[in-house]
């Protein structure tokens, strides 16, 4: 397996690590977006909207709007710092947010366990073969369902 290298980060690492990357693309690091940034990051599975919406909720002491909270999400992912489960209608945060790349999940139709891989070699033959049928492909994302080890 070709394997992308790169440092993960976690805790108050990778929230200063989302920070740094999010204002290096222009943005302002809100309160806001930090709350949602590290409820995402709390959350062992992908959480949907309402969950992370549910969690800063709860932090706040107020009620937050999902629309807000996908607006900010919709903003991480353009900036690197969330990944988009397609199938799941769900985000995760990215442990490397400095680092960008192709995704590759694995995700278990058992528990709902989604496991981030990179494998530049995969990826690039996608997108070799997106260019080959005249496609121009912008960010491919690939999904494997099955079991994880756990549930096999």
């Amino acid at each position: 397996m070709h394997a992308h290298d790169h440092h993960e980060h976690h805790g108050n690492d990778l929230t200063k690590a989302a920070q740094a990357t999010l204002e290096k693309s222009g943005e302002q690091w809100t309160a806001m977006r930090e709350r949602v940034f590290e409820a995402l990051a709390g959350f062992d599975k992908p959480a949907s909207a309402y969950d992370i919406a549910e969690a800063v909720s709860r932090t706040e002491g107020r009620r937050v709007a999902a629309n807000s909270v996908y607006r900010i999400l919709d903003l991480f992912v353009g900036a690197n710092l969330a990944r988009r489960v397609e199938s799941a209608n769900a985000y995760m945060a990215n442990t490397h947010p400095d680092c960008l790349h192709d995704c590759i999940f694995l995700v278990c139709d058992n528990c709902g366990q989604t496991t981030h891989i990179d494998d530049d070699s995969i990826t690039r033959t996608v997108r070799a073969a997106a260019k080959g049928m005249g496609f121009s492909p912008e960010r491919p994302v690939i999904e494997v369902r099955g079991k994880c080890a756990d549930c096999d």
